[in-house]
């Protein structure tokens, strides 16, 4: 039993697609099989002979289907096999993958998420969904008021300023410059972002990411298996997720106590005390430019109220001490609805790989990826990678 608890899983293939805004070409189904393809290819594994499990991060509002797990098999390869989906986001999916490893039941897994928002009619209707029906769902009104109301919160506990929200969006949507991928890179001042149609004061539309269209697939193993099929394995350190309080009225509107939590526990597991010293980039949720700041405070790579300052610093530049989304995180890469956190993981992989071409991070050994689920939720993930058993 103890062998299993602590058995060793890695990343060993990754597939993807690039992030588009809208893709009218392309069904989710064959943006699924390019990615996956790509993954088998990538991993050196066949998924009718190799794999043991597939799973799916997906949510079916965002589908449009009711027990989305139905319509994955075909283009996954897992016609007949072990199909599961999580409703949850891709990190959510990609650490239950690594625990069917660790029972010792499986050598390989499957692990997929996808967005096709551009298909959605009503996404702020989905969004508004998830508010309690009770006492927020009547307003009636665009929910990300959530985030509206807390990052003036946030910006009044921590002194953090709009600018430095809106510096953010400009060194997230230049880091997207270099990432092929990226679906909104761009050139952008500080002053077009603050000056951008208000959604929810003071919140703007530059601040809130926009969405994208794509899929990554990726394949883990054991560490058995990992070295027999890949000579660069990404091990996976550290993992956890929480959620915490759905309820709006008794949430703490400074703090992200998930992040908090969740990293704690998956730092504690991959032995790292001080974040801002041993990681050597990270990745953390900007689905809205205030949640970056938030985010890399509660995780604990500065002091509550620092990460504004820091940002202002170069710090979380791509040649800073600690380069922060250098995919361009949502903000520039695009918001993948379930499947961004992936792309957060996918970002830590090619850097650790040392395959980033211009933005790659020099000496890069040990690499993090934070997600939240999104208004109104209060969940999110932490994963510890590395390129060092």
């Amino acid at each position: 039993m103890k062998e299993v608890l602590f058995m060793t899983v890695a990343v060993v293939g990754v597939g993807y697609t690039d992030f588009r805004s809208t893709t009218p070409d392309v069904s989710f189904k064959e943006q699924m099989f390019e990615a996956a393809a790509k993954a088998y290819q990538d991993a050196g594994v066949h998924p009718r002979k190799d794999i043991g499990s597939f799973i799916t991060g997906a949510e079916d509002y965002w589908e449009g289907y009711s027990i989305f797990d139905e319509f994955v098999p075909d283009q996954l390869g897992a016609t007949l096999r072990p199909v599961c989906t999580i409703s949850g986001d891709g990190l959510q999916a990609l650490l239950t993958g690594a625990m069917q490893v660790k029972t010792g039941l499986m050598d390989v897994v499957a692990v997929e998420s996808h967005s096709a928002a551009s298909d959605l009619l009503s996404f702020h209707g989905i969004v508004s969904h998830g508010l309690d029906p009770v006492y927020n769902r009547n307003m009636n009104v665009n929910p990300f008021f959530v985030a509206g109301l807390e990052m003036r919160k946030y910006l009044s506990e921590t002194k953090a300023s709009r600018e430095q929200c809106a510096r953010v969006v400009t060194k997230n949507k230049l880091n997207a410059m270099d990432n092929p991928l990226a679906a909104y890179p761009a050139v952008m001042s500080i002053e077009e972002v603050m000056k951008s149609e208000m959604v929810s004061n003071p919140l703007t539309r530059r601040d809130i990411s926009p969405l994208a269209d794509g899929a990554i697939v990726m394949v883990l193993a054991s560490e058995k298996k990992a070295k027999e099929l890949s000579e660069n394995p990404i091990w996976l350190k550290g993992m956890s997720w929480i959620s915490e309080t759905p309820w709006l009225e008794s949430r703490d509107w400074s703090d992200a106590t998930y992040a908090r939590l969740s990293s704690e526990k998956a730092f504690k597991m991959a032995d790292i005390t001080n974040p801002q010293k041993q990681l050597d980039l990270v990745e953390v949720d900007d689905w809205f430019s205030y949640k970056e700041l938030q985010h890399l405070e509660a995780i604990g790579v500065c002091e509550k109220g620092q990460a504004g300052k820091l940002l202002e610093q170069g710090q979380f530049d791509r040649d800073g001490d600690t380069p922060v989304n250098v995919s361009g995180g949502r903000l520039g890469a695009g918001n993948l609805l379930e499947a961004s956190s992936l792309q957060s993981v996918l970002e830590c992989v090619i850097q650790l790989r040392g395959h980033a071409g211009k933005r790659q991070i020099k000496g890069a050994h040990t690499a993090a990826a934070q997600s939240w689920r999104g208004v109104p939720t209060a969940t999110g993930s932490m994963l510890v990678l590395s390129n060092e058993k």
